[in-house]
């Protein structure tokens, strides 16, 4: 898998990895069960410290996405995240509204955000069906 972070952005490191890592299970660049390199491998694969890829790893654990043995190193979970909640829903409305905002103050129609989002979806979903 192919990590690409920035390291001039404002995002943190840890969640420009964690977002990576989601992007390559939902697009199946990562397939469930796949091993992930260990977080001294991964750390020096990209430069990064460790301690900032167990932190992205941590949470992506907490969050369903890998799953963590003490034989079997990091592992994508086979069965996924859990469902969508509630409680995700809400935290997913958290992180749109203020793009959506954006999208608005920069006059972007109802039409065109949502075609551009379909557009990122069917992105992710075409990666996944190669």
């Amino acid at each position: 898998m192919f990590i690409e972070l920035d390291f001039q952005s404002e995002t943190p490191i840890y969640e420009q990895l964690k977002t990576e890592i989601i992007v390559g299970i939902a697009s199946g660049q990562l397939t469930p069960g796949e091993r992930l390199p260990s977080v001294r491998q991964m750390a020096s694969d990209i430069g990064i410290n460790l301690h900032t890829v167990n932190k992205a790893y941590t949470q992506l654990k907490e969050e369903g996405y890998l799953l963590i043995h003490r034989q079997r190193g990091v592992v994508v979970n086979p069965e996924g995240p859990e469902a969508m909640t509630k409680e995700r829903q809400a935290q997913l409305r958290q992180i749109l509204r203020p793009l959506i905002a954006d999208s608005l103050c920069r006059q972007m129609t109802e039409k065109e955000l949502t075609t551009f989002i379909q557009s990122i979806y069917d992105e992710l979903k075409e990666d996944r069906s190669k």
